[in-house]
């Protein structure tokens, strides 16, 4: 049997990398005299390395260090000393404080930070425990009843996990303790301002019932957690821990929603940031953009929020998931790629990343996107559409907001979750009939009919209520009217839902954005070639648009058969009914 060789990159030495000690805030009295260079440096003191290195002092030499013990060593400015202790004093601080454990059913004994903790214990974020993570998937798949609480506390440790990895695996980073504070307080807070039933709220109910405005749940989370920082008094206690404002703030909330102007809107700054400009963000320096890749990735759709959702997601709705996070962060090295340092992975990680991607496709396919689903959440919006003029929440000062209007006001939007839907469903205000009615068929599965999806053959974007209108319109058209049956149908017996289903960037191939590196070299990076590690299928983008018609005029129509079973065309494309 031939011996097979392992290749190599002509002139480069096949040198396997150093493997690192661990270096942890919370064992400091472990730390060699490497350990605690690395620490002064994290902290900004880099100049006194080479002091602190000749003296040979270690962790446990630390505790003992005052003004004349630095003074002695070679620190004579009393600035520098002071500077020091300080830093030393928070590290003493952090030794001292308890870090609490979790038992989550995905990731194990999950163990996070005491500041975490403060923030998971307000109102604020005790609101994600009562707001259904999969909308209304849950009555389709009985197992979907996780919330956000639990995925929040998932993405807030895994963005620790990944941070931390690099942090010990390159310690030239200078990834401070801050950095690593700040990416985890992103990870944990980036789904505060979702609403009732997740992406229904700020997908389909929100943009019917205000049209013509932005709104998406990271614009409610940046709110969300400054009402959350403010209303609980946690300023000082972030203070406390070493963050630094307005500076350290800017950053969590650039990890949450991308960059952000002097007016803390995120859309503008995004638009001014597109292209080849100057580094967008104010929070940390192009010397650090890799952190921006940790929570949410807009270079390369690779984050911890997908990690923990696939994994959460799949083990909730019985769906295998073939992607495992935690060989990612084995491999995870930060190389320069075009003037800026990214995330990379190993070269034979390129099958483990394209399960990653095939899992997104296969959720949104299986449960994401499925039709009886759809239709739930069809259903709910309605009611709440019906309901939102009469259903009255209190917000700050006095002052009272509907459902859509609650958005406004960071008070009345914490006491908004998926009860209203048990609101609605048990009053007894005749305002709310139609509402509670709606609600009704849904529980007791009367639901919405499917008649029919349409894969065009170009993909739908940005269809607009007025399109679907149209669309409506013709299929009430199309429908033979004063037939035998006695039936006339309206625009509003049908409901379209458009909906989109590629692998996180459209049209594009997301493995065009990851940059990978050998074992040789593990310093430099460069693209694989897509035609020679992905199937043809991995490109393709699928667009439908699925026609429901509301169970009142679906049974009194009976079932549709012969020449009416084409009921309509929808910009060229025949829709029959099934």
């Amino acid at each position: 049997m031939a011996t097979r060789k392992r290749c190599s990159i002509p002139g480069v030495c096949c040198v396997t990398p150093e493997k690192r000690a661990q270096v942890s805030e919370l064992d400091h009295t472990q730390w060699g005299v490497e350990e605690t260079c690395q620490y002064l440096r994290r902290e900004g003191l880099e100049k006194w390395e080479d002091t602190f290195r000749a003296e040979k002092i270690t962790g446990v030499g630390l505790r003992s260090l005052e003004e004349p013990d630095l003074d002695k060593i070679g620190v004579k400015c009393l600035g520098d000393q002071l500077q020091i202790l300080r830093s030393l004093r928070k590290l003493w601080q952090i030794a001292r404080e308890p870090t609490k454990v979790f038992n989550d059913p995905v990731h194990g004994h999950v163990e996070l930070h005491p500041l975490l903790i403060k923030i998971i214990d307000t109102p604020q974020f005790q609101r994600l425990r009562n707001i259904k993570q999969l909308g209304g998937t849950y009555f389709v798949f009985p197992g979907a009843s996780h919330n956000r609480f639990e995925h929040s506390i998932g993405v807030g440790y895994l963005a620790g996990q990944l941070v931390q990895a690099l942090n010990e695996r390159q310690p030239e980073l200078l990834i401070s303790r801050r950095d690593i504070l700040c990416v985890q307080i992103a990870g944990l807070c980036h789904d505060l301002g979702h609403g009732p039933f997740s992406h229904m709220f700020d997908g389909i109910f929100i943009p019917k019932a205000r049209p013509g405005i932005k709104w998406k749940h990271e614009t409610a989370s940046l709110a969300m957690f400054d009402y959350l920082v403010e209303d609980n008094y946690l300023m000082p206690v972030l203070k406390q821990h070493g963050l630094v404002m307005p500076e350290d703030l800017v950053f969590i909330k650039e990890q949450i929603a991308g960059p952000l102007d002097l007016n803390g809107d995120q859309e503008k700054a995004a638009n001014s940031a597109s292209g080849k400009k100057p580094w967008p963000y104010r929070g940390r320096p192009e010397d650090k953009s890799f952190l921006y890749e940790i929570v949410s990735n807009k270079n390369t759709g690779i984050d911890v929020d997908k990690w923990d959702y696939f994994a959460r997601d799949c083990h909730h709705l019985g769906i295998q998931n073939n992607f495992d996070y935690r060989r990612f962060l084995k491999f995870a090295q930060v190389c320069e790629v075009e003037g800026q340092k990214n995330i990379c992975t190993r070269d034979k990680e390129v099958g483990n990343l394209y399960d990653m991607f095939n899992t997104r496709n296969c959720l949104h396919r299986r449960a994401y996107q499925h039709k009886v689903g759809n239709i739930i959440e069809t259903m709910i919006t309605e009611a709440f559409l019906k309901a939102d003029p009469y259903i009255q929440i209190e917000g700050s000062g006095g002052k009272t907001f509907t459902l859509s209007g609650a958005i406004d006001d960071m008070e009345a939007y914490t006491k908004l979750t998926d009860h209203v839907f048990e609101q609605i469903l048990h009053s007894s205000s005749k305002e709310l009939t139609e509402a509670r009615q709606i609600l009704r068929n849904i529980v007791c599965r009367r639901l919405y009919k499917c008649l029919g999806r349409t894969h065009p053959q170009e993909p739908l974007e940005d269809v607009t209520e007025e399109k679907k209108n149209t669309w409506k319109k013709e299929l009430a058209e199309a429908f033979p009217q004063n037939n035998t049956r006695g039936v006339n149908l309206n625009p509003e017996d049908f409901e379209i839902s458009v909906i989109g289903m590629d692998y996180g960037m459209k049209e594009k191939n997301p493995i065009d954005k990851v940059r990978f590196y050998c074992k040789e070299d593990p310093t430099k990076a460069f693209k694989i070639d897509k035609y020679q590690t992905l199937p043809s299928v991995f490109y393709a983008t699928i667009a439908a648009a699925s026609v429901y018609m509301n169970h009142t005029a679906y049974f009194s129509l009976g079932p549709i058969s012969g020449p009416e079973r084409n009921i309509a065309i929808l910009g060229g494309l025949q829709v029959e009914a099934g």
